[in-house]
């Protein structure tokens, strides 16, 4: 059991997984802008999400220059808002939405990502959820990595016992440096090696979190 007064939630790995979609939705900006441009697909994109946006782009074309890695980013991203917008499959897992409801009768609830402006929004009101989550940061909206994201969302929420629930070691490596405990849904995109605890089902963070006294 781990006492909270605050529950951080990841999105991609943690909350659903937009990578199919996202992946489509890529590719059309890549053969839209005329770069010499590698395509990208499902599994390669689990393996950067979570990323801060321009180390993915470093990560997936290096042989561009940062100037069109910044501007064909930014293409990606304008395309994969759209696609999940319209996308109509349920890619969230299971029991996610059911659960962030009935932990917001209890906890005050916040996100922060790695993500570009407007997917936090983007994600809440897909699934349902604007009315459970108290507040969000995120890299597009800080320019700042996801240790600096959770510290300014801590310090300004005035969280004492912070939990961040996610799916990667970049996650882990993060709350360690924020001094934040890191609960691993282990059924996510990462392997992680030191965690306070772990979860094989979102829903299982019912019986493992309780409320700081």
């Amino acid at each position: 059991m781990i006492k909270t007064d605050g529950i951080i939630l990841d999105i991609d790995g943690t909350l659903w997984n937009t990578t199919g979609v996202v992946a489509d939705a890529w590719n059309k900006a890549i053969a839209d802008c005329g770069y010499d441009a590698a395509q990208v697909n499902a599994a390669g994109l689990q393996k950067e999400f979570g990323k801060p946006m321009n180390i993915i782009a470093d990560d997936l074309w290096p042989n561009l220059s940062q100037e069109q890695k910044k501007i064909l980013m930014k293409q990606c991203c304008v395309r994969e808002q759209e696609a999940i917008e319209s996308n109509t499959k349920d890619i969230t897992f299971p029991a996610v939405r059911d659960t962030i409801k009935a932990l917001a009768k209890k906890f005050n609830l916040y996100i922060v990502s790695n993500c570009q402006a407007g997917y936090i929004e983007l994600t809440m009101r897909k699934n349902g959820i604007e009315s459970c989550v108290r507040d969000h940061e995120c890299y597009g909206n800080t320019g700042l990595g996801k240790a600096d994201n959770l510290r300014l969302l801590v310090q300004r929420n005035a969280i004492k016992e912070p939990v961040y629930v996610g799916d990667t070691q970049g996650d882990a490596d993060a709350c360690r440096e924020a001094g934040v405990k890191f609960v691993w849904a282990s059924y996510g995109f990462g392997s992680v090696q030191e965690f306070a605890a772990k979860i094989d089902r979102f829903d299982q963070l019912l019986d493992l979190l309780q409320n700081l006294d």
